[in-house]
């Protein structure tokens, strides 16, 4: 009985562990120190911002109600994956259902309660961050593009959280949360398409189940072009040499991914591109360090 229970202890916690997205999260967590490093540089009274306890348990904040928002998401997702990806599937499986929503609100209201102590005003954005995730997974997912907005949005809140707290530097911060936002919305899409499988015998009315395969591919092509547009506007307000170069080194790698958006045709090299997005990101997040 004792090994029985301890497997299935062993096999909650492996769950829980998956239904994070461990990954994920570090590089939120990433994102946001590296934002309050070499972009606010300074607490609120002064000292150097990594001394701030506060930005810690901001940090801590968004990470509870991001890793909440996977719950809900894998828990109302469990038919469509069991057909996309049937062997990564763990709601009823490496953990059980009444848990994963018990999980998903207890990260939440702790979520919320971290962020209110930091102050009343990121206790009011995590509210509303974890009641737009809930809507993302209950239904805005399943519709054409809001959803995909939805998630692009909450990642570029994510970054933008550290100078909305700290009030500094809050334009050179919006361009990295816009950064942000047009990456994740492009990846977002890509992964509709990944999906559209399972999606479609669902009753989901995602842009490639609407519009089809190509169009949904001309709207990512449209989308990247006004990415592109956007941060060479940026960067030569900026005026800042390094960052300017940095990004067009990042740029030819952007544009070998959008050639790779065009020749895909296989779910398997959507899941490619979906991973490369993130690493996009990554590289994007590193020339904070430029400024």
């Amino acid at each position: 009985m004792n090994q029985t229970a301890t497997l299935e202890q062993n096999i909650s916690v492996k769950g829980l562990f998956q239904i994070s997205r461990p990954i994920n999260l570090l590089l939120v967590a990433f994102t946001q120190l590296m934002t309050a490093y070499f972009l606010i540089e300074t607490s609120r009274q002064g000292s150097p911002v990594l001394e701030d306890f506060r930005l810690y348990l901001l940090i801590f904040s968004t990470l509870l109600i991001t890793a909440a928002g996977y719950m809900i998401n894998d828990y109302y997702d469990v038919k469509i994956d069991y057909i996309n990806r049937p062997h990564e599937v763990i709601v009823g499986k490496g953990i059980k259902r009444r848990v994963v929503i018990f999980l998903h609100t207890l990260f939440n209201f702790v979520g919320i309660g971290i962020g209110g102590i930091v102050a009343p005003r990121i206790a009011i954005v995590n509210f509303f961050a974890a009641f737009l995730l809930w809507l993302y997974s209950n239904r805005l997912k399943r519709e054409p593009f809001i959803g995909n907005l939805t998630v692009a949005f909450l990642t570029g809140l994510s970054v933008y959280l550290v100078a909305f707290y700290y009030q500094k530097n809050e334009l050179l911060v919006m361009t990295y949360a816009i950064f942000a936002f047009f990456l994740n919305l492009i990846r977002e899409i890509i992964k509709d398409i990944e999906d559209r499988n399972g999606d479609r015998k669902h009753g989901c009315r995602t842009l490639p189940i609407v519009l089809g395969f190509r169009k949904t591919k001309q709207i990512i092509f449209l989308i990247a072009a006004s990415f592109v547009t956007a941060i060479m506007i940026v960067t030569l307000e900026l005026n800042e040499p390094r960052l300017f170069y940095y990004f067009g080194i990042l740029g030819l790698f952007f544009l070998w991914f959008m050639r790779k958006v065009y020749l895909s045709d296989r779910k398997s090299h959507f899941s490619q591109l979906s991973t490369f997005a993130k690493i996009l990101m990554l590289l994007g997040t590193l020339s904070m360090g430029l400024i």
